[in-house]
């Protein structure tokens, strides 16, 4: 009996937990094949920002305060395209007290001239933990979709937001 009343219980939930996007877009593209979150990033805020116009006052060691930041993570985003080749953007996620907001967002244009077809894209590491600011990533794609095996390309983000496209090595 009491099994009974668990499946109606969980039948109308379902019935009545009708998906909040159903009325409108859904929360994520259908043309979104991969997406990596990984990595991070971090600025100082604009100093404008943090200093009202005529009120900086000269810093000594007892008022040295540590500059605010910026700070959020980087995400690669594989778009398939009309012609079943992907797009790959690459955001920078701003981590605010509202939430995640898109600080930036491009298309990586090494990609786009291959027209790939991309196959899975991997961060670095499954912890989702790294030590130093940056990304690395490996998009693994083909150019020739009846080809065996993908190639692999790295996507490097150094320190300094340097970034690097280039066919990995192993």
């Amino acid at each position: 009996m009491h099994r009974h009343t668990l499946a109606a219980v969980l039948a109308l939930f379902f019935v009545h937990a009708a998906p909040a996007w159903a009325e409108g877009e859904p929360p994520v593209s259908e043309t979104v094949t991969f997406v990596v979150s990984t990595g991070f990033w971090e600025e100082p805020l604009d100093d404008a920002a943090t200093e009202g116009a005529g009120t900086a006052k000269p810093e000594t060691a007892e008022t040295a305060q540590p500059a605010a930041m910026r700070r959020g993570y980087y995400k690669l985003v594989a778009v398939r395209q009309p012609d079943g080749t992907a797009q790959i953007h690459l955001q920078q996620i701003e981590v605010t007290a509202a939430g995640p907001k898109i600080a930036s967002s491009t298309v990586l244009e090494e990609f786009s001239a291959m027209k790939p077809y991309v196959t899975d894209i991997r961060p670095e590491n499954s912890s989702g933990i790294t030590a130093q600011p940056g990304l690395f990533a490996t998009v693994y794609l083909k150019t020739d979709p009846k080809a065996a095996e993908p190639e692999s390309w790295t996507v490097l983000i150094d320190d300094l937001g340097e970034i690097k496209v280039e066919r990995a090595t192993n």
